[in-house]
């Protein structure tokens, strides 16, 4: 396996980012999952657009497109696989111990790891803890994962692949690495970006392909929703089958199998969407 570090690509066993990294000690970093299929990335653009508005809001200096796609390119014809998770990693770099970050630069990692093809349906649970919709973090996709660590952990004990939050309003928000959607009375809604959900590439893909409506969203909707599905860079648009224990009655439902073939007709056509 070759990763790219920092302007080049090296051997996993020998790619190193120092200790002092700010990214590792104080999560001072944003980061990038594009999925890869047989060598080609899926909305690279997106993700770059998305990985420097991140760099902007946690005071990064933005990064290079060039360099990047650079890196991703390396990085996929030195690893081929059918179906890889490209990871894009961007921190602080080398700093002083502590939040106040150093002048060295900022640090660029990609790495792939291989990937399987998601299931139709999953299990999913709701979670205690919230998402900060005001927070300083908000809506940036950065590499201060702990929260979700502890709560996908959770899901994980019961028998889910996902754990769902609220905002601090109560409000249906997100999943731990993913959004949601959910069907009532027929109708598709997902979230608002306001609710403090991060705004997903799949999910802007999914509401651009199928209309569905960005709706403010009590928490317990989910406990009345007649179809619930889940959008990520991997997952696509994937079913949710059982929620808390409670089944949901053939999942996938009409309106969530429509939206998955709608999804895997156009990403098919356009392996690079850009934004309209």
């Amino acid at each position: 396996m070759k990763l790219w570090v920092n302007g080049g690509l090296r051997d996993a066993d020998d790619a190193r980012v120092s200790v002092l990294d700010h990214g590792l000690t104080v999560g001072d970093g944003i980061f990038e999952t594009v999925k890869a299929v047989h060598g080609q990335p899926f909305a690279l653009t997106l993700h770059l657009e998305r990985l420097t508005r991140s760099a902007r809001g946690l005071g990064l200096p933005e990064p290079d497109h060039d360099e990047v796609r650079r890196a991703c390119a390396a990085v996929l014809d030195a690893n081929p696989m059918e179906l890889g998770r490209l990871r894009i990693t961007y921190t602080g770099g080398l700093s002083p111990l502590g939040s106040d970050r150093g002048t060295a630069g900022p640090t660029l990692f990609v790495a792939l790891g291989e990937s399987k093809r998601r299931p139709d349906t999953t299990a999913v649970i709701t979670v205690p803890w919230t998402r900060n919709e005001r927070g300083a973090l908000t809506g940036l996709k950065t590499t201060s994962y702990a929260e979700n660590v502890v709560a996908l952990a959770r899901a994980s004990e019961q028998g889910a692949s996902e754990a769902l939050f609220a905002n601090t309003v109560d409000r249906l928000c997100e999943g731990t690495g993913s959004n949601v959607f959910v069907v009532l009375d027929g109708e598709l809604h997902t979230p608002p970006v306001a609710s403090g959900c991060l705004a997903g590439i799949t999910r802007a893909l999914t509401v651009e392909w199928t209309g569905a409506k960005e709706t403010d969203l009590p928490f317990d909707v989910l406990d009345r929703a007649e179809e619930i599905f889940l959008t990520s860079t991997l997952r696509d648009v994937q079913a949710v089958g059982r929620i808390d224990g409670r089944d949901i009655a053939d999942a996938p439902g009409p309106v969530t199998a429509k939206a998955m073939q709608i999804f895997e007709e156009h990403a098919a056509a356009d392996r690079d969407p850009k934004d309209r």
